[in-house]
């Protein structure tokens, strides 16, 4: 995977919580080009790995902008880019990579969720400037938590953005039989924030009977999974046939590693792709975020990390 140095030009508290870091070639030379919808990895201190959207304007090519939470629940991400990098610093970031992109429509519905935002604002930016038909829906806390405010008061896009806050009048809040009441076949759903704002616009389109084609997700996080039924396996390593237990408690990553084997990874809950491996046989058990519906179902990869097998043995191409 390539990697680019980094500075950090500007850290800016963009709302409570939440701060925005510009990152810069440290000689000024222009940096790879990105698509709306992208992110980057970023190595941080103490070996933290992290994906992070690119939240700037995609025609850009001489910074890449990124927002962050504070996560009281964060594994480390958040806690080190607030506390530790300061402007000045020095970052390894990956190039972009996008798994989130636009698709050409007649008209888009952006919709998130707190620091969904991002990708989605680089997403408002590139629609308004190709003229296109969308609205975004912005859902926060409260307007304290409501990053960017001030930067989409001054856009040229500022008519299409519909806020809602959870501490607000009722009349504001997110209507979502309102939005996605009626599908519209020309009509594309962008969805990205927590967890649990996914799932309610993800069941109410499925309630409305929108297309699944039609209807765009970026997680952030997994979901909790419920681990008590899990029992152990075996990985069989299409090189040289070796197998590798894969206990209750551990998941096939953690397994092969013990073992000595190594596999690039990144966010390790399924949803950045950084793992993914062929299956040569047997049936995996998904708990990945990464993969479609249509991928899963062939049974011939998985993320390593969070799935596992549904039988007694999977035979990797490793």
């Amino acid at each position: 995977m390539t990697q680019i140095t980094v500075q950090v030009a500007r850290r800016r508290r963009e709302a409570l919580e939440i701060a925005s870091f510009e990152l810069v070639k440290p000689d000024g030379s222009p940096l790879p080009a990105f698509s709306a919808g992208s992110h980057i990895d970023v190595q941080l201190p103490g070996g933290l790995t992290r994906q992070y959207s690119l939240c700037n304007d995609a025609a850009e090519r001489h910074r890449y902008r990124i927002a962050v939470l504070r996560d009281a629940h964060s594994r480390g991400g958040s806690r080190v880019l607030h506390e530790q990098v300061k402007e000045g610093d020095t970052l390894t970031i990956s190039a972009p990579r996008n798994h989130f992109p636009l698709v050409h429509a007649q008209r888009t519905l952006l919709l998130a969720g707190g620091i969904g935002v991002t990708p989605l604002l680089s997403m408002a930016q590139r629609l308004a400037t190709t003229g296109a038909d969308f609205a975004l829906h912005y859902c926060t806390r409260s307007l304290e938590r409501t990053a960017f405010l001030d930067e989409i008061a001054a856009s040229a896009y500022a008519d299409r953005v519909h806020f809602h806050f959870d501490d607000g009048a009722a009349a504001q809040r997110l209507d979502l039989s309102a939005i996605l009441g009626e599908p519209d076949p020309g009509t594309h759903v962008y969805v990205c924030g927590p967890a649990g704002f996914i799932a309610g616009v993800a069941q109410a389109a499925e309630r409305f009977a929108w297309n699944k084609d039609q209807v765009h997700v970026e997680y952030f996080g997994a979901v909790p999974q419920d681990t008590t039924g899990d029992v152990a396996f075996q990985v069989e390593l299409a090189s040289n046939g070796k197998h590798c237990e894969v206990p209750a408690h551990q998941t096939v990553l953690q397994a092969l590693r013990a073992h000595g084997i190594a596999i690039l990874s990144s966010c390790e809950q399924g949803v950045c792709g950084t793992c993914l491996t062929r299956v040569l046989q047997g049936e995996c058990d998904h708990r990945d975020l990464y993969l479609t519906d249509e991928e899963k179902a062939k049974h011939d990869q998985f993320t390593p990390c969070c799935s596992r097998a549904k039988g007694p043995v999977l035979v990797l191409d490793l």
